[in-house]
Formats: structure tokens, sequence, C-alpha cells
């Protein structure tokens, strides 16, 4: 998935040195902008990653190279075979580049302006003939407006055709998408929806889903059983119609009575199939919606229990088939009126929290949106309706239905993105470079987004040049002179201006949106930018020979090249120091966390590893001396020390506390070692060792022989004071501290977790060997008495 991206960020290179000599710039300019872009930070992060920014860059240039090129065709020789090549190629990357992001219609007005600037031209042009001029207008359009609406709807209809299957994004599209896709086809339902009949309800506004209760409570409120929408195909979707009870009103036997038809105005009720509650409101204000003019909607009732009033709904039929007669499956929109507060059943964009499973609020609004109250019934099934009678089934949509919802789906998805984000960020910021994104942090690495400061601030500038020189030019011209008459300045004139209205089409249209904005959305007017910067850079060297121009050139790299390197840590993810990230912290915006690198190279090759491998286990065997406790082999995780000689080998030291159990575990449990049982205590001499083999590094299989640690004989460490012993060991620990670096220490604390652990499973595997002592010694005196052995 990665290639793509990468493949076409590389592109871009070969692309802006052929658009630069395209626009009649010089080898070494062109040269120098594709070098701009090879080491341009912020391109290559965005071409590292599966992002669909490579690909719009990719197309952007690509438009603007066979652009040039046909502009450069129409100047000479119009409607030849290479002309309407270049045409034609222009309207396909159009396409393309707006296939992968609506970004790509400021593309689309850039080529648009310069075509209206073209047949302006035609138009004043009086060898161009209206017949001719027509025939400019047609082809133009023909290719740039039809040519790159078929590519667009082209992609879509590939799109259908490849992903045929239900998945996640299907909540946004509608009922009659959702159900061309697998797995969320429907069977055809009976049209005729009566008492008794076993439906599910559906909102029509929102694509919430279907009116859904489970066997959980409001936290607060009524605590009664919930309601919400849910987005899939469930049986807790299912309600059985009945009728509804009021001012003594009989009720009615569905399974005797005749078949009788839901009506326009009928009081009615939904009973819960799977849990036998019914769809209930109260003068309760919901858990979220808190507000006067909602009530909460919950399921209530049990076993026995008739209801009451505030169960029942009044169907009120909007539009659709059966309009003031019957309701039809699919066909009939409705609203529920809750008839004892007046309130509409009602849904919207608003999410419960975790105790409902963040599934959407379903409350009874008495200013009910009439949008967000609509429902009609998705499915209906009756056991006293034969297959005879009428079926009805969602009709399925054709390419052009499924391609305008998709499009306006998009486009309210789109636009609905307005929460702030942590890397969010304005247009205004953006030429500045005020702030990237954090796209990863892990391992003390992190691949942050920013672009090349000297690339960014000189683009930048050359922007900011032109439109003041131009400006100064324009005053001139107010005041007499002749300027324009300079074929050179004119040149360079309409090279800046399609450049600088590239940069204008790509960069202002974003002050007008409200949604989230991040730093990437600049990188289609940065290209531009960048272009723009070669060309004031090829006007200005003009008149330089051209070995002073190429030295200009290599002073521009020098500099591009120390930036590259300098932030290229956080482009690649490679290892950093926090002081080298402090100091290229070249403005206080710039918020890259330092505090995740390391303080120095050397801790990444000494990192612990997640995971030591076998080779780097170092078993030490503890015990088995005579008369005393049985072997038991502790795994400790070997240690390297950065080789600073690699003739020298260094120990790294576990201290033991003497006078303690090592078998004791917890400090609770430590206790002084006495019986002559067991193991005599340590002295400082008789500490575990870690040894490092000269010239071995961690992971690699070498020869590890289990090392027994010596055990010394009692030499009065009984007579040491606890003081003493804590004193002596602390001692200890500062002098290993001050020796090993901080990466070894890390190792250290593992290796002697592992040992702990090691050595309680050492301890369980005593208390087995006591028991089974204790045991034998029982049946000894049981068989023979007194200790006495029979002959």
């Amino acid at each position: 998935m990665r290639l793509l991206p990468a493949i076409l960020g590389v592109a871009v290179v070969p692309l802006t040195y052929l658009t630069l000599r395209g626009l009649d710039c010089r080898a070494t300019t062109a040269l120098l902008g594709a070098f701009l872009v090879t080491f341009e930070n912020g391109l290559i992060t965005q071409s590292r990653l599966i992002l669909l920014d490579s690909p719009l860059i990719f197309f952007t240039a690509l438009t603007a190279f066979f652009w040039v090129g046909f502009s450069n065709e129409d100047a000479q020789r119009p409607f030849t075979e290479e002309w309407w090549t270049w045409l034609a190629l222009t309207g396909l990357s159009l396409g393309a580049v707006v296939s992968c992001k609506w970004v790509g219609l400021f593309t689309i007005a850039t080529v648009g302006v310069c075509t209206l600037r073209q047949l302006w031209l035609l138009l004043g042009d009086l060898k161009v003939t209206p017949r001719l001029f027509i025939k400019h207008f047609m082809a133009r359009a023909l290719c740039l407006i039809l040519l790159p609406i078929l590519f667009y709807m082209a992609m879509f209809e590939i799109h259908f055709a490849i992903l045929q299957n239900s998945g996640d994004g299907d909540g946004f599209m509608s009922a009659a998408f959702m159900h061309t896709l697998g797995g969320r086809g429907m069977s055809d339902t009976f049209a005729d929806v009566a008492l008794g009949s076993v439906v599910t309800l559906r909102h029509v506004n929102t694509q919430g889903g279907y009116l859904h209760s489970h066997l959980h409570t409001y936290p607060g409120g009524s605590k009664q059983q919930q309601i919400t929408l849910y987005p899939h195909i469930d049986a807790n979707n299912d309600w059985r119609i009945i009728n509804g009870t009021f001012d003594g009103a009989a009720d009615f036997d569905w399974t005797t009575e005749p078949i009788s038809q839901i009506r326009n105005g009928q009081t009615i009720r939904f009973e819960h199939i799977a849990t036998q509650k019914r769809l209930h409101s109260h003068d309760v204000r919901p858990p979220v919606s808190d507000v006067d003019f909602q009530n909460e909607v919950s399921a209530y009732g049990y076993p026995g229990f008739q209801g009451d009033a505030n169960d029942n709904w009044i169907v009120e039929i909007e539009e659709g088939a059966g309009r003031g007669q019957t309701v039809k499956t699919l066909q009939t929109k409705f609203r529920l009126r809750h008839p004892l507060t007046g309130c509409y059943l009602f849904s919207h964009k608003v999410k419960l929290p975790d105790w409902a499973y963040e599934q959407q609020e379903v409350t009874c609004n008495k200013n009910a949106v009439r949008e967000n109250s609509i429902w009609y019934i998705e499915t209906n099934n009756h056991e006293k309706l034969g297959d005879d009678a009428e079926k009805v089934n969602y009709k399925p949509p054709g390419f052009l239905s499924k391609f305008l919802e998709l499009q306006q789906v998009m486009w309210t998805t789109n636009a609905g993105l307005t929460d702030r984000h942590a890397f969010d960020s304005r247009p205004s910021s953006w030429p500045r470079l005020r702030r990237g994104i954090n796209f990863w942090v892990k391992d003390h690495k992190q691949i942050y987004l920013i672009g090349n400061p000297f690339v960014w601030y000189m683009s930048t500038i050359s922007v900011l040049s032109y439109a003041v020189f131009r400006g100064f030019l324009i005053l001139r011209e107010k005041r007499g002179y002749k300027d324009f008459h300079n074929t050179t300045l004119v040149k360079y004139d309409q090279l800046c201006a399609f450049l600088a209205t590239g940069w204008v089409l790509h960069y202002f249209p974003f002050f007008l949106m409200s949604r989230q904005l991040f730093l990437h959305h600049y990188f289609p007017a940065l290209y531009f930018a960048i272009l723009m910067s070669c060309a004031v850079f090829d006007a200005v060297t003009a008149n330089l020979k051209p070995r002073v121009r190429l030295q200009i050139a290599g002073v521009v790299l020098i500099f591009v090249l120390w930036n590259y390197m300098s932030f290229s840590p956080l482009t690649y993810g490679t290892p950093w120091t926090k002081s080298k990230c402090e100091g290229s912290k070249w403005l206080k915006t710039w918020d890259f966390a330092c505090g995740d690198f390391y303080e120095n190279y050397d801790q990444y090759s000494t990192a612990l590893p997640s995971t030591p491998s076998p080779s780097a286990i170092q078993p030490v065997v503890v015990g088995d001396e005579h008369g005393g406790r049985p072997a038991v082999v502790a795994d400790v995780p070997q240690v390297q020390k950065p080789k600073e000689d690699a003739q020298t080998t260094d120990s790294v030291i576990i201290p033991i506390e003497p006078g303690h159990d090592v078998f004791a575990g917890d400090k609770g449990d430590s206790k002084p070692i006495s019986s002559e049982r067991v193991v005599e205590p340590l002295r400082k001499e008789a500490l575990i060792h870690t040894s490092d083999t000269t010239g071995t590094s961690p992971g690699t299989d070498s020869d590890v022989k289990p090392e027994k640690v010596p055990l010394p004989k009692n030499e009065g460490a009984q007579s040491t004071g606890k003081v003493g012993q804590e004193e002596e060991l602390r001692s200890i620990e500062e002098e290993t501290k001050k020796k090993v670096p901080a990466g070894v220490q890390e190792k250290i604390v593992q290796a002697q977790q592992n040992i702990v652990e090691k050595v309680a499973e050492a301890k369980e595997q005593l208390k087995d060997h006591a028991k089974a002592q204790n045991e034998e010694e029982r049946v000894r005196q049981e068989l023979y008495g007194d200790g006495k052995k029979e002959a």
C-alpha cells in the first residue's frame, strides 16, 4: 500500500523539471526546482505514508505539466494532433486530480481561469474568425469540462463494481443504497401493515437506523429500559403493533379478529418482541437532551400488566402511498404523536454515552423538527397474511442515483468535520510554517509532518515579491512607462502570473472553510509556490553568466540540504537526541515532542528490547550446596554496555542483601538465615554477576554455561545490624549507578525482577520438598517406630 504513494511522490521530481523547462526556464533553474521538491521534508513525509496527498500532488503537478505543454502548442500550431493530445491529457489529468480529493477542484479552477484568458485573447484577435473561435471554445469545453466529468464518474463506476459488499461506512448511505450491497439485501415483505404485524421502524433523516431496545436501563430519570436507534439488523429491532386502548375502549384481539390495517389518525401501541415491554413516554427529562421540551422514551411493562395511556401513539401520515388512508411498508412516511403530552417520537445525531453503547438518542420532542420525527416501516410480517398477499421491496437505485447520493453524503460529511483537533491549523499560518502534524511516536522516535523551512520561506517570499513587483509595474504603466514592451519582462510576467494564479486558487479558498484544516492542505499551493521561487530565481539571474548562476544555485542547494538534514529524524522516524531536537525548534509553535527522544544516541543501541532473545539469557544456579536447598536456575538477561573499548569486559553487579533469605520473596517474608540447613548469608563479594562477552551483541548465539554462585561461610554477618546492611547495600547501589549507563540500569532492574520471580518459584519447590520430607518421615515413623530400621 505504501509503494504507490512513494512512487507518485518520486514522480513529482521529474515533473517539476519538465514543467519548468516547458515554462522556458533554464536547465539550471529546472534542476534547482527538482532538488527543492526532492528535499522538501513535508512532501517526503506524506509520500512515505498511506495518504491521499501524494496522489493529489502528483496529479496536480501532472495537470500543470500537460497544461504548459498545451499552451506552448496552442501558441504555435493549434488543432494539430499534438495540440489535441496535450488538451485531452490535460482533461484526463483534471479528472484524476479531482478523483483523489475535492481539493482538485482548485486545480480545475486554475486551468479554467487560464482557459478564459486564452479565449479572451482569441476573441480580441481579428485574425480569428467567429467560426474558428467557436471551434476553440468547443474543443476546450469537450476536453476540459466533459472529459474530466466522464473520468470522475468512471472512477465511481469502478468503485461500485469493486466494493460490492457491506462495510463500516454503510450507515452514511440511504437504506435503498445499503440494500444493494452484499450482506444487506432484504427479502420481499408484506405491503399492508395491520394490527398484529411484527415490524421494524426506521428513522428517515439521520440514517441512525432502527428503533431499538435492549435489556439495559437508563442510569437516571425513570431508570426504565432504554430506547435507542441502532444501525444494524438485529432481533431487538422487532416490534408488534397492537391496538391502543383509551377512554374505556375495548381492546382488539388481532389473533381472533379479521385483519385490521393501520390508518391515518389511529391510536396504536408498539410491543417489543424480545422483552415484552411497550414503547412508552412520560414527563421525565431524557438523560442527554435534558431540556423542557424533550421527554424520555423508554420500554415499560411487566408480565400481566396491560399497559397505560402513556403507551399510546397516534399515527400521522406525512407522505407516500396511502396518504390519508392506510400505512404501507416502505412507501408511507409518518409521524408518531404521544396523545397525553403532545410530543413526537424523535431522534437526532446525538450519541448516548457508553452505558448505551454510544447508540443514537431517541426522545419525544414537543417542538420536533419535522425531518427528524418522520419514520417508515421497513419490514412487516403478519401470521394471517398469506403468500398471495401484496409484497414490496426497495427499488434498486441506478448508477446515477447512487452517484449523486454519494456526492451528497461526501459533501455533508466533509462539511461536518468542524470539531477541533490537537494538530489542526488555520490557513493564515501555513505559508509561515507555524506548526506541523504529529503522525507517529514509538520507541523514543517520532514522525512529525513539517516542511523544509528554507524551501517554505523562500517560496512564500517569492510569491509576495512577485505581487509587490507586479503592483509596482502597474503604477509605472500608469505614469507612462513602457515596461511591458520588453519581451523578456512580458515572458516572466506571464510565467509568474500563471504560477501565482495556481497558488492563489489553491490557498485562499481554505479561508472560506470552517471545517478542520491541517498543514497538508497547503501542499498543492506549496508546489506552485516552489515553481514560483524557481521562476523568480531564473528572472533575477537572467543576466548573469551561467557559471555564476550555477554557483548561486549551489549555495541555495546547500541551505536546502542543511535544513533537510536538520529535520530528517522527524521525516523518517530515525533516532534523535533531546538536545538536537530542542536546538531545531526555531519557532515556539513547533510542537514536536523533544522529551520523547533519548539524551544520547548510545541509548538507542542499549535500549531494552521488549522480549529478550534466548541467547541474551544468562542462567545462574543458586543453591545446590551440601545439606542445603536444592539447586534453582534463574534466567538473568545479559546486559551489554556501550563498547568504548573492544578489549575490555565489564560486569554488572546486582546486590543481594546479606543476612536475608533470598528465597523469602517479598520484604514482609524476608528473615535472617540461621538454620544450618539453609544457605548461609551472602557477603558483599557473593553477588550475582552477568558478564558481557567482548564482541558479542545482544541477540546473537553464544555458548553460555550455567555459573554457580559461590555461597561463602558465615563470617559474622549475623552480628552485622540491619542498619549497617542497608547502608552497605545503598553504597553498593550508588557506586553501581555511577558506573552503569541509564539504559543498562533498566536491564538490571528487569534482571532483578526475573530473579525475584525465579526465587518465588524456588520457594514453592522448597515447600513441596519439605512436605515430601515430612511425609517420608511420618511414614518411616509408622513403619519402624523411633527411627530404627528393621534388619
